[in-house]
């Protein structure tokens, strides 16, 4: 048994003429010889007029609940493409994440898959042209219905497609294909025909709405090869795949960017062990996200702190600041969000110098300022203002030549 997995996002089942388009990629995969799971996301917008209602209902809506009230749009979904595939003569059946089952763990909003039984899908299979599956949700051992996160159709496609057997899956979306960097910022942005798992995480890990972070890394985990294409095209997309020779010759891939960021100090922290955990260790608890770190020297006997955090998360973050900087006898905290994320990308970056030099030469070069530095293996991220965001993605794409088809080897 052939098996590909296909997972179609909001905009591409938005209405019943797109569903149609959706078909005719599922008919496609029939005619290659495929037997097709199709995974699909609720109906653009209907997550949101969902989590609308809860809040409408309830001033604290209950987490489990919540997952159980949103989880119907993706049911709505596979409900009303079986019934179109069904139809048009295709022997089609749909399953909710816990028929499957998909079985995550109880964190409601954002839950983790722990297993997924393919037994009885790969049944479904033997008796049916095409199973169509709910992504984003699963259930816990205890039956409760969970949801996986913003974005978590993709998770549940590459999740499936590594339970039955590491086949290969098709990521429908409204783009077609993964590029050097936005295209709606640089206008010169090229598609790229193949990206690495470790490139495309850390794109993900940038804000680059393309493929969902945790999607990428069971995708590596599993070595399940991802292709991002089009709806609405038949032309090839991007694959996403394990990097070899020819990737690592290309010393960066792509530039990626992040607006949703906000940078704070902590001024005048005493400098002695045990305070960097004691400022962390809470962030950690209450699952905020911290990346970018800088302690500047120490100066009798007390230093700066300066991080940034998910501007969603400011206002938690600066309540427990406040806590800390009373408790450690800390001057004040101190909180800018009007800045922004830039990293420049690429595997080559393993095997070749001069990244950071060329990087920062051409940021300078257009008076753009450094606020803070961070980097990676394969990643280089500055810190800017984010009024020079554009100019800074479209300097960094021209200075390492991602215009050009043959990029900067």
């Amino acid at each position: 048994m052939r098996i590909l997995v296909q997972k179609f996002g909001g905009t591409s089942v938005a209405n019943l003429e797109c569903m149609k388009q959706v078909r005719e990629k599922v008919r496609r995969a029939l005619r290659d010889g495929y037997k097709p799971v199709v995974v699909l996301s609720a109906r653009s917008g209907e997550t949101n007029r969902l989590l609308s209602l809860a809040e409408e209902w309830s001033t604290d809506p209950d987490p489990a609940e919540v997952d159980a009230l949103i989880a119907t749009g993706e049911q709505v979904s596979v409900a009303l493409f079986s019934m179109l595939l069904k139809d048009s003569g295709i022997k089609a059946r749909s399953m909710a994440g816990f028929q499957v089952p998909i079985t995550t763990s109880d964190a409601f909003g954002r839950a983790r898959i722990m297993d997924i039984d393919a037994s009885r899908l790969r049944k479904e299979l033997e008796s049916h042209d095409v199973v169509v599956v709910a992504g984003f949700q699963g259930v816990t051992p205890e039956g409760r219905i969970t949801t996986l996160g913003r974005g978590g159709s993709d998770t549940s496609a590459v999740a499936l497609a590594a339970a039955l057997g590491s086949v290969e899956c098709e990521i429908y979306t409204d783009v077609d294909g993964v590029y050097t960097t936005d295209p709606n910022l640089c206008s010169t942005a090229r598609k790229l025909d193949r990206v690495s798992y470790d490139e495309m995480l850390e794109m993900a890990s940038m804000g680059a709405k393309v493929l969902q972070i945790r999607s990428v890394e069971f995708a590596k985990k599993y070595k399940v090869p991802v292709h991002v294409r089009s709806t609405f095209t038949d032309t090839p997309g991007t694959m996403v795949t394990q990097e070899d020779c020819e990737m690592e010759a290309v010393l960066v891939s792509g530039i990626a960017y992040d607006k949703d960021q906000a940078r704070v100090t902590l001024r005048s922290v005493p400098d002695k062990p045990g305070v960097s955990a004691a400022i962390f260790g809470p962030l950690s608890q209450q699952g905020i996200l911290v990346d970018m770190i800088v302690q500047n020297p120490s100066r009798d006997g007390v230093t700066d702190m300066t991080f940034t955090v998910p501007r969603k998360d400011l206002k938690k973050t600066l309540a427990l600041m406040e806590e800390i900087r009373a408790r450690t006898g800390a001057q004040e905290v101190l909180h800018d969000t009007q800045v922004a994320k830039v990293s420049a990308i690429g595997v080559g970056m393993r095997n070749h110098s001069g990244v950071a030099a060329k990087a920062f030469a051409a940021l300078h070069a257009e008076n753009i300022n450094i606020l803070m530095i961070s980097t990676s293996e394969i990643k280089i991220t500055c810190l800017i203002e984010e009024k020079y965001t554009e100019l800074a993605v479209r300097t960094l794409h021209d200075a390492f030549g991602l215009n050009h088809d043959l990029g900067n080897a």
